[in-house]
């Protein structure tokens, strides 16, 4: 199986890095990236694009790719809903037009978010919502996938600050939280895993909740 990473080097990309790496059905794997992710194996190989809204200088390097992990994502606060959407909506959207032309068929995993509504009060669960109806109706094999607290594993590092502070004052609870509330809490790992899954065999509903991760 071929693997494609958007956003290897954020916190979620990370944790679907390593997965995808460590995985013995896993052939090769490709990141796409605007910075090296640091990572040696040889798997690997990396492409740097500048415009993630524009794949066509590296369309053909995409060609016979069997999934794609978008992980690729940035928080809403103080961002305008247009800056947001270029990044939440129009940036998957080029990648999974992209896909839909090479191989139609293929994996695609969206990150989303927990509680993301296409009706919902704040901009973010909108736009979200949006990307997560057309990319579903664009592809047969797309995946919305709605994580809520994500636990950093194996080294994995948020590139926001004050987020690994709150995931390091958290950690040793995290085991007690995955059991009173499943639907809110998981980790890199498991997260990564459901990623590997959708790529294997699919997952009942394209909209893949937080407890669906276990």
């Amino acid at each position: 199986m071929k693997v494609v990473v958007f956003g290897a080097t954020g916190m979620v990309g990370q944790g679907a890095l390593r997965a995808s790496l460590l995985a013995p059905d896993v052939d090769e794997v490709l990141a796409v990236i605007r910075t090296p992710t640091g990572v040696s194996h040889p798997k690997l190989r990396e492409v740097e694009l500048d415009d993630f809204a524009d794949l066509t200088p590296i369309k053909e390097q995409l060609r016979g790719f069997d999934a794609c992990f978008y992980c690729l994502g940035v928080s809403s606060v103080g961002m305008d809903e247009a800056a947001y959407t270029r990044v939440s909506y129009d940036y998957p959207m080029a990648a999974a037009r992209t896909f839909a032309e090479l191989n139609p068929r293929t994996a695609f995993v969206y990150v989303s978010g927990a509680g993301t509504n296409e009706q919902g009060r704040q901009m973010w669960q909108r736009v979200k919502g949006r990307a997560e109806r057309d990319l579903i109706d664009l592809l047969p094999n797309a995946y919305a996938f709605r994580p809520g607290m994500i636990q950093p594993m194996h080294g994995v590092r948020s590139k926001t600050g004050y987020y690994n502070a709150i995931y390091t004052a958290v950690g040793p609870l995290v085991p007690l939280l995955e059991r009173l509330a499943p639907k809110y809490v998981t980790t890199t790992d498991k997260l990564s895993q459901a990623m590997l899954r959708a790529a294997r065999v699919g997952f009942p509903n394209h909209i893949v909740e937080n407890a669906d991760f276990r």
